[in-house]
Order: C-alpha cells, then sequence, then structure tokens
C-alpha cells in the first residue's frame, strides 16, 4: 500500500518540512524543503528504496536530532510505529 505525508520536523533541523511516500515499507519518494541542498538532495537520492532503520539517531552537532534522524520520525509516522 502506497502513503504520503508532508512531516514538519523539530525545530532544532534545517529543514523545514520533508514530503515522502513509502510503498509497502520501502521509501519511494522524499523531497526536504529548506537545509543544505546537497546533502539534503544526497540523502533523498540514497534512501530509495531502503528501509527505515539505518537513519534513525544521527545527531547534527551538539543537537540531539537531525535531518535524516526526522526522516526516520515522518517514516514511522506515515507507517503507524
Amino acid at each position: 500500500m502506497k502513503k504520503s505525508i508532508h512531516f514538519i520536523p523539530s525545530s532544532l533541523v534545517c529543514s523545514v518540512a520533508i514530503d515522502l511516500t513509502v510503498e509497502d515499507g520501502v521509501i519511494r519518494e522524499v523531497c526536504f524543503e529548506g537545509g543544505c541542498s546537497g546533502n539534503l538532495q544526497g540523502i533523498s537520492m540514497l534512501v530509495r528504496g531502503m528501509k527505515i532503520e539505518r537513519l534513525e539517531g544521527i545527531q547534527c552537532g551538539s543537537k540531539r536530532t537531525s535531518c535524516p534522524d526526522q526522516l526516520v520520525k515522518a517514516l514511522k509516522e506515515i507507517e503507524g510505529c
């Protein structure tokens, strides 16, 4: 089953929104709004076809979260985990 979500991440990260589509537990599309453009474009391309767990817990400097970690939170929300 294909599901899509518009997720507003923590204010601790640079991105202001994450749009994503998941189908049968696999990431199909990801688009970050705001943040470090090159890094987030790279993350979006790399995570297509992946399962959720590999990005959880990544920190950005001294912040307790990061854009990849917020992506996991969005994925868990869309999957109902």
